[in-house]
């Protein structure tokens, strides 16, 4: 196994995720409220910014770093199926509040180094926010730095969670009525703008189910390096599930979860 990116190489991979996530933002953000939906084969809404964004994201990485492999939501796997390196996009993460004029979607970008996220962005340009990170420099928003909350109390806690059918995909109705039930403080922020509710500290923890490798691979680097717990596990399908935040409230909703899928 050869050794890790050394420091200043994973900059230079942040550099080149945020020229591209500017690129797709040029892309995006005209388009906004004013481009027509069409439907996937698997029933997920696509539009041509998806397409767009993809398509000049993957322009900006093969410019820079043309040996690396590429997996994109669009655009599918490009590049050697053995490299050590590959960037994992979603262009819109999102794609129904960007349809509707909700300004809560996101552009991903994660580098992983076999198989592991060691550079992240969530760029919420509806907001004006982007969070960025590399393995062992911590989270930034903006530029500041950012920390997950300390709570450990579900009872005081805010706690957010994806869209309720995906637990029953994912064979996990029980945990989500006993969230119900249970946690005073239960919000549904969906995908990507949750878990950067959840890297600023806004939210304490959240609970994701049915998810891509583009939908979490940067949340996976950006929540540890803000001092937060993320854990993953493989549903039924091959979805993924993931539950991110404060470690001691991620520790015990974890517990919640339905044998099944454990």
């Amino acid at each position: 196994m050869t050794a890790n990116l050394p420091r200043n190489e994973l900059e230079r991979a942040l550099a080149v995720a945020c020229e591209a996530a500017d690129a797709a933002r040029a892309e995006i953000q005209p388009r906004y409220r004013r481009v027509p939906v069409e439907t996937k084969e698997d029933g997920s809404p696509v539009t041509e910014a998806d397409r767009a964004a993809e398509r000049v994201i993957r322009e900006v990485i093969r410019r820079e770093f043309p040996e690396h492999a590429i997996l994109g939501e669009e655009g599918g796997a490009e590049g050697a199926t053995d490299s050590r390196y590959r960037w994992v996009i979603d262009p819109i993460d999102g794609t129904v509040a960007f349809t509707r004029g909700i300004p809560l979607y996101s552009t991903l970008i994660a580098l992983q180094q076999d198989g592991e996220s060691v550079v992240g962005l969530i760029d919420l340009p509806g907001i004006e926010e982007r969070f960025t990170g590399v393995r062992g420099g911590g989270c930034l928003c903006n530029g500041e730095r950012v920390r997950v909350s300390t709570e450990s109390d579900l009872r005081r806690a805010m706690i957010a969670h994806g869209d309720a059918y995906c637990f029953d995909l994912a064979g996990q109705r029980p945990l989500f009525e006993r969230m119900a039930r249970e946690l005073p403080v239960l919000r549904g922020y969906t995908d990507a703008f949750g878990h950067s509710r959840v890297l600023s500290g806004a939210v304490d923890a959240m609970v994701d189910l049915e998810l891509n490798l583009w939908d979490c691979a940067p949340s996976a680097l950006l929540v540890k390096e803000a001092g937060g717990e993320f854990r993953t596990r493989t549903l039924p399908d091959g979805k993924f599930g993931v539950v991110l935040g404060s470690p001691a409230l991620v520790r015990e909703l974890e517990s919640w979860f339905a044998p099944e899928s454990a």
